[in-house]
């Protein structure tokens, strides 16, 4: 299990790779990609992303492990970023390997649902309209229940 914390960009082609290496037991890896989205109306011109060290990579780490011992993961990985980031950039990504891939695309949208609503950050966006603090959303609260 591999949690990242980091403002530097990351590859995400460069770690699925990595990720799915070596891997003669496994047979699925399942990844996701976040990406800073502009919105519907208006214009964003940057996010930022505050996080209080030690504590979230706790955070995640609880996360993944749940996810790991419900589906058997033979490995997940999660990268967060923080700081300044514009539209187009990678946010997040999470990779989980199994033996099977139901339990690898069940434990990666649990992890993906986790981390949007449980995970310890702090968003910003800066816009035409204003700043302002991005609030928990119900439907990502909602989504928890189906776990």
């Amino acid at each position: 299990m591999q949690i990242r914390v980091q403002q530097a960009p990351f590859d995400f082609g460069d770690e699925c790779n990595r990720f799915a290496a070596n891997r003669d037991d496994t047979g699925a890896v399942v990844t996701f990609c976040g990406i800073v989205r502009a919105p519907e109306n208006g214009v964003l011109h940057r996010m930022e992303i505050e996080h209080y060290p030690g504590m979230t990579e706790r955070a995640l780490a609880k996360i993944a492990q749940t996810a790991t011992a419900r589906w058997g993961l033979h490995d997940c990985l999660v990268i967060h970023r923080y700081g300044p980031l514009v539209p187009g950039e990678r946010i997040m990504m999470v990779a989980t390997a199994s033996r099977h891939r139901s339990e690898a695309f069940a434990a990666a949208d649990f992890l993906m649902d986790y981390l949007k609503s449980r995970a310890p950050f702090w968003k910003k966006e800066y816009t035409d309209a204003g700043d302002g603090w991005v609030a928990a959303k119900d439907v990502d609260e909602a989504a928890l229940q189906r776990w």
